[in-house]
């Protein structure tokens, strides 16, 4: 629904942007491809800046770029300080950055500290040198168990699958929570503690606005022999064990020291940059991450992980909120990333399904139940609306604002992730959350680049592109496009209130805007004092119906 009034120009964030940031996440692959061999890169994103700031987005994340062998996606890093060709040059993140620059848009990057590539020079040296040597202290090496100890060291397990250690030639064993290309560093050594600090002023040199922490809650380990072994601790990707569980590689309290270090660089540089925490723990321990001498933010996947019920949301809602509130800051608010379902697909399924299941059928039944897009594509709308409505910084990710769906019948050949082959087949992995972009309704990549796509698009692709959408009145980017303007009128005013809700119905007050979600799964009548500015579906009469959410100004505004 259109606003009823002129929409207003965002205002501009001061010198504490962050607060309430709409950052949008570029997945670098998947975004856009400006040299034909089917991988995106930085001119890519450089020549469709664009379309984020007509979005109306503050900032853009780029997820890494650096040179690697692509065992993950990138993720893998094998020289923390260049460009990867696939991606470009160091020349290329220039032109980037001054781009984003002159169009007022702040630029973060990715930092993968926990762990490296197994083509790492000091992995390769590692590799090189004896037992015991310096190049090996850089990583966790440990003698096997066993009387030729050919058992590992301990029983940890890798986020992807199978154990958690590698076993090299002359028989010691090195550590890896995720690929074995993807070895651990050390963070007790100190050179690795001094060469990520030289990282970070490398990149706040080059201008970039602050940092997205990869796993920030792995980098240290309890490594005191003899190791401790989990028995089970924690076998689900990103998620810590409840707070007051000593795990041996999961939130430690050490990990806080390396925060306080990096903050003390990042605070020397003007205008102000930041850091936001990848940290998968519980509600209890989150804010620990973002104190105000250590990182600025952290991604709230409680909210992602979210039911769509009133009562949970509210829920989630109040802990974000009372918990950033305890530590000076404001909650983030995703509702996707690169490593999860695209919420319009999870949206439509029944709230207890086995989403791994869901995608090893396909995304159809008869073991999972196929999804109902219509239902979905409704609550991501609504869900849209309730996450930009709400005080603190909100991540959108690539093409949440076109509606993707969740590409969940990709063929076996075509999978790229990890997990595919570290599972034994049993784990799709995270590719259909990654296929590339559609920019043009026809082309052999609708418009992602001038060839084809590094996984295959599907054949409807073109219906959801940007060139489909723009401009046509109720698409999902024109929403997401008035959204965001709307919330700029906002800004500035951090405020919260609960207001009287119907059963079903979540109420609140953010500034002078009043937001009302309908998830009572029947019609609700909407206040009548003010008129509806903006909703994700029609409301006639007054009504608001089921899965809708209306933004309203304030009764005293």
């Amino acid at each position: 629904m259109a606003p009823t009034t002129p929409t207003p120009r965002p205002a501009r964030p001061g010198p504490a942007w962050w607060r309430e940031a709409v950052v949008y996440q570029v997945y670098v692959p998947s975004f856009a491809d400006s040299d034909g061999d089917g991988i995106g890169d930085l001119r890519g994103i450089t020549d469709r800046l664009d379309h984020l700031a007509g979005l109306g987005v503050d900032a853009l994340w780029l997820t890494p770029f650096y040179p690697s062998p692509w065992a993950d996606g990138g993720y893998d890093v094998s020289d923390y300080r260049d460009v990867d060709p696939r991606h470009g040059t160091l020349d290329d993140f220039r032109e980037l950055a001054a781009g984003a620059r002159a169009l007022g848009l702040k630029l973060i990057v990715d930092i993968v500290p926990n762990h490296c590539s197994d083509q790492h020079p000091w992995f390769v040296e590692a590799l090189a040198s004896p037992p015991g040597s310096p190049a090996r202290d850089r990583f966790v090496f440990r003698d096997g168990q066993g009387p030729d100890g050919s058992l590992p060291p301990a029983d940890w397990q890798s986020k992807f699958g199978g154990g958690a250690w590698t076993r090299v030639p002359d028989g010691q064993w090195y550590m890896h929570i995720f690929a074995a290309e993807q070895p651990d560093l050390n963070w007790e050594n100190a050179e690795v503690l001094a060469d990520f600090q030289d990282t970070l002023r490398f990149w706040l040199d080059l201008g970039v606005d602050g940092f997205r922490v990869d796993v920030a809650h792995g980098l240290r380990k309890d490594l005191e022999p003899p190791l401790r072994d989990t028995h089970g601790w924690d076998a689900a990707p990103l998620n810590s064990p409840p707070q007051g569980d000593d795990h041996p590689f999961w939130d430690r309290d050490e990990v806080h020291e390396i925060y306080r270090a990096w903050r003390k660089i990042i605070d020397t540089y003007d205008p102000p940059r930041i850091a936001v925490a990848e940290a998968g723990v519980s509600a209890a321990r989150l804010p620990l991450y973002t104190r105000p001498d250590e990182l600025h933010q952290a991604f709230n996947f409680f909210f992602l992980r979210c039911p769509w019920t009133a009562s949970d949301l509210r829920r989630v809602i109040n802990t974000s909120l009372t918990d950033a509130h305890a530590v000076g800051t404001l909650p983030t608010w995703v509702l996707s990333n690169h490593d999860v379902v695209r919420h319009r697909s999870r949206y439509g399924l029944p709230q207890d399904t086995d989403l791994t299941a869901w995608l090893a059928t396909d995304g159809t039944a008869p073991a999972a139940p196929a999804a109902d897009d219509a239902l979905g594509a409704r609550r991501a709308r609504a869900a849209a609306l309730l996450t930009l409505a709400l005080p603190g910084s909100a991540y959108l990710y690539q093409g949440e604002e076109l509606g993707l769906p969740e590409v969940a019948d990709l063929p076996p050949q075509a999978l790229r992730d990890p997990m595919w082959e570290r599972s034994g087949h049993a784990l799709k992995g995270r590719d259909g959350c990654r296929v590339p972009l559609p920019w043009t309704r026809s082309g052999t990549s609708y418009g992602f680049g001038p060839a084809g796509s590094w996984l295959p698009q599907p054949d409807n692709w073109g219906d959801h592109a940007v060139e489909a959408q723009r401009g046509r009145p109720g698409s999902f980017l024109e929403l997401y496009r008035e959204a965001l303007s709307l919330r700029g009128r906002f800004r500035g005013d951090e405020t919260f209130a609960w207001l009287h809700s119907q059963e079903g119905e979540l109420a609140f007050r953010k500034g002078g805007l009043e937001c009302r979600v309908n998830l009572s799964g029947r019609p609700l009548p909407l206040p009548t004092a003010a008129p509806v500015l903006l909703a994700s579906g029609p409301v006639e009469d007054g009504i608001l119906a089921p899965d809708t959410t209306a933004w309203t100004l304030a009764a005293h505004t």
